[in-house]
């Protein structure tokens, strides 16, 4: 197929996401989106336009702290920060370590409430990078370290716990290297109390496949929280739930499952650039950042709030890795609808997010 003429991934079925945004009407109640990463300058701007014709109020985001000031400028009150390292640091020990105590701490008088944690299975390469494969587990020293801080300043904890199960089938198929889908579990238990903090483990607790392991999680743990970031995770895995099944799950956990969307704008997608770009991979002019943006909108909020029972308009190259001989780069799965009731959809898109005081940033530790 002529490149001029294929599909873009995030818009697989041509949708005039505008015009989608008119025609769904505003959700019940203002968005939060509690999980994203909002970076450059014009890209923020195209964020806020494509935010706030989805209905999305406020948004809490994982920005480095050298754009904060541009994002705040394009976004104002609209944008909340998360503390997170920098990861383009050359030295990772003090990335991790001194570097990012110091940055929680500018982050807090910047009125941030949430420190990340991002120990994803692959964290063991990044680590084996400076030959310290445990450097980003998270219950490794500097993780604890950052954690004390944290938690004497007054913040809560998110963390990135596990990846999907079509990774732990193909990329981490060596358990010796990786551990285990359910090894990934053990330190964030302990962890979990430990540290009486809310936590909020991203991307369903990064086990929306098993909606049962995610009961036991919430149950033996009153102070966790998941959000619903990875759009593409979410669509692929929660539309294969029981619908009676999936809104049983959001009642029993009422006021602990917050909306998350994952998306990552970046000056970057504005423009062409040569191949190789990671980011001009996903979008590379105005029009396809603006798909790439609210394709996630279009996907979470037709997930949860419609009966559509139909194709994702965005590609799933999961589906690819665990079958290349049935999938191409371009497939995507089905995404079922689950119709969910107005005060379920209120509690995820707004309400749980208020319960944690995630709306208001707060200053009150920042002499610390």
């Amino acid at each position: 197929m002529n490149s001029e003429h294929a599909p873009h991934p995030a818009n697989l079925l041509g949708i005039d996401y505008r015009q989608a945004a008119v025609d769904m009407g505003p959700p019940p109640t203002p968005i939060v989106d509690a999980h994203l990463h909002i970076g450059g300058t014009r890209a923020a701007e195209l964020y806020r336009d494509v935010a706030t014709s989805w209905g999305v109020r406020h948004c809490i985001s994982m920005t480095q702290l050298e754009q904060v000031d541009a994002v705040s400028a394009a976004m104002g009150d609209m944008v909340q920060f998360i503390a997170i390292p920098s990861f383009s640091n050359p030295d990772r020990r003090v990335a991790h370590g001194t570097d990012f105590m110091d940055r929680i701490r500018t982050f807090r008088a910047l009125g941030s409430k949430i420190v990340k944690f991002w120990c994803a299975p692959r964290g063991v390469e990044y680590g084996e990078e400076v030959g310290d494969p445990g450097l980003l587990r998270l219950d490794s020293p500097v993780r604890r370290d950052a954690m004390d801080l944290a938690a004497s300043l007054d913040m809560m904890f998110m963390v990135h716990i596990a990846d999907p199960d079509t990774w732990f089938a193909t990329r981490y198929k060596d358990a010796d290297r990786f551990g285990t889908k359910a090894a990934q579990y053990d330190a964030l238990e302990e962890l979990l109390d430990l540290y009486p903090v809310p936590w909020i483990a991203a991307h369903f607790g990064g086990w929306p496949e098993d909606l049962d392991v995610l009961d036991g999680l919430l149950e033996r743990h009153p102070n966790l929280h998941l959000d619903t970031s990875a759009t593409k995770w979410m669509v692929r895995e929660l539309s294969r739930h029981d619908s009676v099944r999936f809104a049983s799950f959001l009642t029993r956990w009422s006021g602990r499952i917050l909306f998350g969307s994952d998306i990552l704008t970046s000056d970057d997608h504005l423009v062409a650039a040569p191949d190789g770009n990671e980011m001009t991979a996903k979008a590379s002019s105005l029009k396809e950042a603006y798909d790439l943006y609210a394709s996630r909108y279009w996907a979470l909020r037709t997930l949860f709030e419609s009966d559509y029972d139909g194709p994702s308009p965005i590609a799933d190259p999961d589906l690819e890795m665990v079958d290349p001989e049935a999938h191409g780069p371009l497939d995507s799965p089905t995404l079922h609808g689950h119709h969910l009731s107005g005060e379920l959809l209120r509690m995820i898109y707004a309400d749980a997010a208020r319960g944690l005081g995630l709306l208001e940033p707060d200053h009150s530790a920042s002499k610390a």
